[in-house]
Order: C-alpha cells, then structure tokens, then sequence
C-alpha cells in the first residue's frame, strides 16, 4: 500500500510532480472567454490557491455541452468529449479489440470497401482526472483509439479475439497521485461511480497503471459498482473484445456527486450507499469480535455522544491533543483518537467514523474520510494559516453536501506554531494571502510543511459544546418519534 500523504504533498509515483502550478495561460484563456462572453461574471478568490482547481462556474462553463456530446453514439463510431477542462472521455460503439502491447484500442468498422489498414480515425487520450495539471497527465499512460475498417485480413489470427466481454468496458487509470486518500476518491472511485453507476454493476474496468494494493484495499468497493473481475490493461496481453467502451471517467466536482448529470439523480449520498454495502460485511464481522472480547464497552458506547479525532503526526498537528481530549470527555464525549496508518484496514476506519456523531481534525488528506460519517453528523475541520481556501474547497462545501453539519474552525495566528518563529506584524501571521500569492512553494513550504497547531482550548470548547448539544437534541428527537 502507498504512503499515507497529504493531497498537498501527493507527488505519489510520479516524476517531477509540481501539483499546484495550473498554467498561467490556460487561466488567462479562460479568463476572457468569460469576459468576453458576458455570460459569468462572478468575482475571483483573492488567493492563488483558487487556481489550483477549476471553480464549479469554470467548469460548467467550459461543459455546459457534456451532457449532450457523445451522448448518442452510433455503432462503428468514435465520439471524445473533450470540453471538460477536468477530463477527456471517448466512447467507442462497435467491433472493438484492445491490444496492450502498443497500448491501442481498435474499432473495427463493418464496411467493405477500402484498405482494411488505413484507420479512417484516430485519438489519443490519457483516462485520468486532472487533464488542466500537463506535468501530472505527462505521467500518466496515453491511450490511442484508431477505427479502421474492417477486411477479410481482420478475420485472422492478428485481430482474433482471446477474451469475448458481453458488457461494456470502462478504462481509467490509477496512477497519478494514487497512493494518497484525497486523490484515490476524488479523482478515481467517485469519478468511476458516476461513470459506471448506469450500467448497474454490468460493466468491465480496464485499470491501466493497475496496483494489486489498490484492488485489495479498494475491492469492496469494486465488487459493488462491477460484477467483474478487473482487467490489468498493461500486464494482460490477451486481446478483450467488448461492443461499448468508455475511456476516461467524468468528474463533476472535489469529492462529490452532481444529480443534474446523472441518470436517476444519483447524489454523493448514493456514492456513499456503496461504501456502506462494501464494508458492512466487514464491519460486522469486527463488531461481533468487539462484543465478545468486552460487551460491556459496546453498552457504554450507546450512552455517551462519540467524538473520533483523526490524529496527525509532523506537520499540522495538535500540539494539545491530550488536553482537548480530556477536556471532550468533560463535556460528554466518549473519544476515540484515530492515528490512520499506511496499513490500517479501511474498514476499521470506516467502522469507527460511521458508528461516530463527531469528526474531528486539521486540514489534510485525511479529512477524506467525512465521506465515512452518516449524514446528520458533525464534522469539525481545524483550518490552520493559509489553508481557509483549501479547507472549504476540498472539504467543507463537500462535507455540506454529503449532508454533515460542517464547522470550520479557523485558527488565529497565536494559536499556529508559527507565531513563534515570526513578528507579530509579519504577513505570513497578518496576511496569508499575500503569501500564498507569491506562489505555491511558498504555500506548501510555509503553511503546509513547518505549521503545526496549539488550539485556544476556551475558544474551541464552545465548538465542543455545540456539537455536543446538537447530538443530544437530535438523539432525543429521535427517541421521541419511535
């Protein structure tokens, strides 16, 4: 399994990552297209960090057509939908054949006339999710796509078929920033789940980059949007045949479901329905071992709201963690503190953040796992200097709309370790925008990598204490309707 990284830090297997750089001239495109358009005029964050991923506005801008293109295909046809400023998708209707070694898809047309060896067409795509980040897609492997019509030379052995699929073909791949949480749901599951969710489990994944350890941590998830076994488009050197393939997977927004663009409204909240089928067997399974080892801690649990802390170490830490802790139970909690591993089981994650009524942590990859909690619970985000942006963009609009009550604590300069290495005047503590203006290495090296955080445990009690009344009245309105 990949190590366990921040989506700040997750230049995860590849070479010369710079992440958070979004060119300069893509934006300014796009700048006056909106303006000389008329037609969007809303402001722009003053931060740079609002660069570094497209805004809801940018992309419905740039696709206001993707529900449209490609949307009807006709057999023997290729149709690339390439207005997303996100990703490419390409849909192939036909006799189709892969062939890994020169890493081609074929589409085999069933007129006769012509040469059989002159494509009539041919596109290249690279099926991973961050197409406006050039350094990161220059890692991923590209994909042609050639039509060619077919003759009596494409009914030999060279073009036979070693494995017929009677369901359609999804290919993705999973390298890029894989190997960190953030980035495996944004840019991978939940993009595949609006991609493959109409096809109601009858569909094929073809993984190109493919991880035995990300299908043995990602698996009960899989088995639950495919009733196939993936294929290895890289490692297998069979030729598939399918008659419908999708390549490359659309992506609405970070770390959410848009229903205006899937078939039947499917929501974030559907997405999550997956996850709790995929890791409700293991669950049980843990519960039942947990019951038996001490049954009087599962009794004592139901008494008392739960509050998990998903701890950090290093950079971005609670420096007073032992003291909030203590200070939870105080007012009422029962408190888990959650220290998330490279090897720890994600089902146990899971298991402790659903049977939860309160997520707590600093801004990182790890606040992923809001995606674990039920709606109705609480989620408390600790945004340290330079990161308000980020926190809400990544994590807080999508924690609303998974439907949690979101609180966003933003922490004051005395409260950021960096109030010790700096003038109380300097604008890294006064004025982090400018900062993060001067560009993302100052962002990361600064705000990312040296912060750690000291909360004002007076101030941040009446968070706690929110939180802690919030539970209880729901728990007891609850209680009152049964």
């Amino acid at each position: 399994m990949a190590a366990y990284v921040d989506e700040e830090d997750a230049c995860v297997n590849m070479s010369g990552c710079n992440k958070k750089s979004k060119p300069k001239f893509l934006f300014f495109l796009l700048f006056c297209t909106l303006l000389s358009s008329c037609l969007l005029l809303a402001p722009f964050p003053t931060s740079t960090l609002s660069l570094l991923y497209p805004s809801r506005g940018e992309e419905e801008t740039l696709s206001d057509a993707k529900t449209s293109l490609c949307s009807s295909v006709s057999n023997g046809t290729i149709c690339c939908d390439r207005s997303s400023i996100r990703s490419d998708v390409c849909i192939m209707k036909g006799d189709i054949r892969t062939q890994s070694s020169s890493f081609s898809v074929f589409l085999y047309t069933s007129e006769n006339s012509g040469a059989g060896k002159q494509p009539l067409r041919r596109e290249k795509i690279r099926p991973y999710t961050r197409k406006w980040e050039p350094s990161t897609m220059a890692t991923i492997d590209e994909l042609t796509l050639i039509s060619k019509k077919s003759n009596s030379s494409a009914t030999g052995d060279q073009h036979s078929c070693d494995v017929n699929h009677d369901v359609p073909a999804v290919f993705f791949s999973t390298g890029g920033y894989t190997g960190n949480v953030y980035h495996e749901f944004n840019d991978g599951l939940i993009p595949l789940y609006i991609t493959s969710q109409k096809y109601n489990k009858k569909v094929v994944f073809v993984i190109l980059e493919y991880h035995d350890w990300w299908i043995t941590k990602y698996g009960n998830i899989l088995t639950h949007l495919s009733d196939y076994e993936p294929i290895d488009f890289n490692g297998d050197k069979r030729t598939h045949c399918f008659s419908e393939a999708i390549v490359g997977l659309r992506i609405h927004d970070e770390l959410t479901v848009d229903p205006s663009l899937t078939e039947g409204s499917k929501s974030i909240k559907d997405f999550r329905d997956i996850l709790d089928k995929g890791y409700r067997p293991r669950i049980q399974g843990l519960l039942l071992e947990e019951q038996s080892n001490n049954p009087i801690k599962q009794v004592a649990r139901l008494e008392k709201p739960k509050l998990v802390i998903i701890s950090r170490n290093g950079s971005r830490a609670i420096l007073n963690e032992n003291v909030l802790v203590k200070m939870a139970e105080k007012i009422g909690f029962t408190v888990t503190v959650l220290r998330p591993q490279r090897t720890t089981e994600l089902a146990r994650i899971y298991q402790a953040l659903n049977s939860s009524d309160v997520m707590l942590g600093v801004h990182g990859a790890a606040m992923t796992h809001f995606l674990f909690m039920k709606p109705g619970s609480v989620f408390i985000q600790v945004v340290p200097l330079g990161t308000n942006w980020a926190a809400e963009t990544y994590y807080g609009e999508p924690a609303k709309k998974l439907g949690l009550r979101y609180i966003g604590y933003e922490i004051l300069p005395r409260e950021s370790s960096l109030y010790e290495e700096y003038e109380s005047n300097d604008p890294v503590l006064r004025d982090p925008n400018s900062v993060n203006d001067r560009g993302w290495e100052f962002t990361k090296k600064i705000y990312l990598d040296r912060q750690k955080v000291r909360l004002n445990l007076v101030r941040f009690r009446k968070r706690l204490v929110r939180s802690y009344i919030y539970t209880m009245s729901k728990r007891n309105g609850m209680d009152g309707s049964q």
